[in-house]
């Protein structure tokens, strides 16, 4: 049986990740700072406790993801230290523990803001950690796959699930309201399938070393999104577009530069738009029972 460690383990796509892993024959260690769903091989642990990462990491273990640290833009805006601490400092706490242990291979959570020049403080953490990825494998032979993710949702209520806290504000307060001007386009990508594909690039040798952009084929302008939250929720829903800077996020593509040349995978077949949706506004109602 392979074994594999995952700090943020029981984060918003980390649930979803250790689910898969165990699906396909994985034991698997979830490692974070709090436990919500209660899973059993549960070790609490802060990537910015060296130490304790390092313990963690034994010479048993096939591979090691790191999906910890700050996933929220918007956070990461406002809390640039803590941002760079957690995204870069919390990664090379969980590069060296993986230092002569026999790591089949690493696999670093990116953004797609890593290809941009938004994304603020957030974009930067997460360049700057590919880049140490990078160098760790060029100098110590520590074999890697970056995961450049993209607007990854589900019904689950974190506060870095976009749609699902959009669709919990339509739902409680009728309305929706938007900073920019509803024409940013966005490839939306369901949380299972985006862990789906995160297990396949370790199982497939064509993915070491390499960057992998993880996206939907949901591709969608913001505004058509709130017209279709608004018309499942019986056109009870307010639509507000301030037409302001939309700081930090870019609006047609994340593409400003090209720091490392990738791959791109959508999951095919894919949860339906629609059906995600739905499934959040399932979860908003319930979550009020």
């Amino acid at each position: 049986m392979k074994k594999a460690v995952v700090f943020g383990g029981t984060g918003f796509l980390g649930g979803y990740l250790v689910r898969e892993l165990e699906k396909r024959g994985y034991w698997v260690l979830p490692c974070d700072i709090y436990n919500p769903q209660n899973h059993p091989n549960f070790v609490y642990c802060d990537i910015m406790d060296r130490s304790k990462v390092s313990d963690i990491i034994t010479a048993d273990i096939d591979f090691v993801f790191n999906l910890a640290g700050f996933a929220n833009l918007d956070t990461a805006i406002h809390n640039p230290i803590r941002a760079i601490e957690l995204n870069v400092i919390g990664n090379m706490h969980v590069l060296e523990g993986c230092m002569n242990k026999g790591i089949k291979r690493f696999v670093y959570a990116s953004s797609a803001y890593a290809m941009s020049n938004k994304g603020s403080f957030y974009g930067i953490s997460k360049l700057s950690s590919e880049k140490i990825v990078e160098e760790y494998g060029k100098r110590y032979g520590l074999s890697y796959t970056i995961l450049r993710y993209g607007s990854v949702y589900s019904e689950m209520n974190f506060d870095n699930n976009y749609i699902y806290q959009l669709v919990k504000k339509a739902v409680k307060e009728q309305s929706i309201n938007h900073n920019g001007d509803g024409e940013e386009l966005r490839e939306y990508v369901h949380a299972q399938d985006a862990a789906k594909l995160s297990v396949d690039v370790i199982e497939s040798e064509q993915f070491e070393n390499e960057h992998v952009i993880l996206t939907g084929l949901e591709k969608m302008k913001r505004l058509d999104l709130f017209k279709m939250i608004k018309e499942m929720l019986n056109d009870e829903v307010e639509i507000t577009l301030e037409h302001s800077e939309y700081k930090g996020h870019y609006k047609m593509t994340p593409y400003s530069f090209e720091p490392t040349r990738s791959r791109k995978l959508v999951a095919n077949p894919h949860i339906d738009m629609g059906q995600g949706l739905l499934d959040c506004i399932k979860a908003v109602y319930k979550s009020d029972e």
